[in-house]
């Protein structure tokens, strides 16, 4: 069995009286594919935020590699090698695409290397048509995948993507969907996100939450096929 590289044990995260995330055990292998699934408040994005660092859970455990990283902050996580794409654009609008790409492959690399890994990077995700344009004129579609230029530029063997997909047109879906294959060569990935489309186009297995915990684990035919899955949480037109 490939090594596990990310495992959370009684995951539990409490605001007050709110149990968001309710006592997760989660184990992802060396280069998996998981996309994590469920309503608003379910608890996924919670379940997010702590194994990135953005939130400390209230109890329970994350591993990465066999390495304790509960109390951990994002960037002391980054510096493991594991990618982490956020929600919140980490992009400067004024340079191009590949100065924003070199800029991020310089904290990793010495100069001669991060040219020669930048243009790798924007051969290997297929940016070179956009390569010297500078980002405030992309499309959001484009834009989200130099975000993921920035993060697979490390080299990194876990990546953690939070709604990569979100408000993409179906041909920048597409798109997403080549980009994220090819990172999953190299490197394992979870990704949070809400449009079914683009999961049954992407993942192999995915985790289910409700209410804080998973409900459902599994190949995504099974999830999407299930009873209770369709009829609760993704709804009757899933």
């Amino acid at each position: 069995m490939a090594e596990i590289v990310l495992e959370t044990t009684g995951l539990t995260m409490r605001f007050g009286g709110v149990v968001a995330a309710n006592n997760v055990d989660f184990k992802l292998r060396a280069r998996e594919l998981r996309c994590l699934i469920g309503p608003n408040g379910a608890g996924k994005s919670t379940f997010f935020k702590c194994v990135t660092g953005l939130q400390t859970p209230s109890e329970g455990h994350v591993y990465m590699r066999g390495e304790e990283t509960t109390q951990w902050l994002p960037h002391e996580i980054a510096s493991l090698g594991v990618g982490i794409k956020t929600q919140t654009p980490n992009v400067l609008d004024a340079l191009s695409v590949f100065e924003n790409i070199w800029l991020a492959a310089r904290r990793f690399h010495p100069k001669g290397e991060a040219n020669r890994k930048t243009q790798e990077i924007i051969e290997r995700l297929s940016l070179n048509a956009i390569a010297r344009t500078d980002l405030g004129r992309l499309a959001h579609g484009e834009r989200q995948g130099v975000e993921l230029g920035l993060v697979a530029v490390g080299d990194p063997w876990l990546v953690l993507l939070d709604e990569p997909a979100a408000g993409m047109s179906a041909e920048d879906v597409e798109r997403m969907t080549g980009i994220i294959h090819e990172v999953n060569k190299t490197a394992a990935i979870v990704i949070v996100e809400h449009d079914m489309q683009f999961i049954r186009s992407i993942a192999r297995d995915v985790t289910v939450f409700h209410q804080g915990a998973v409900l459902m684990e599994d190949h995504v035919d099974k999830v999407m096929s299930d009873p209770t899955v369709r009829n609760v949480y993704l709804g009757r037109k899933a």
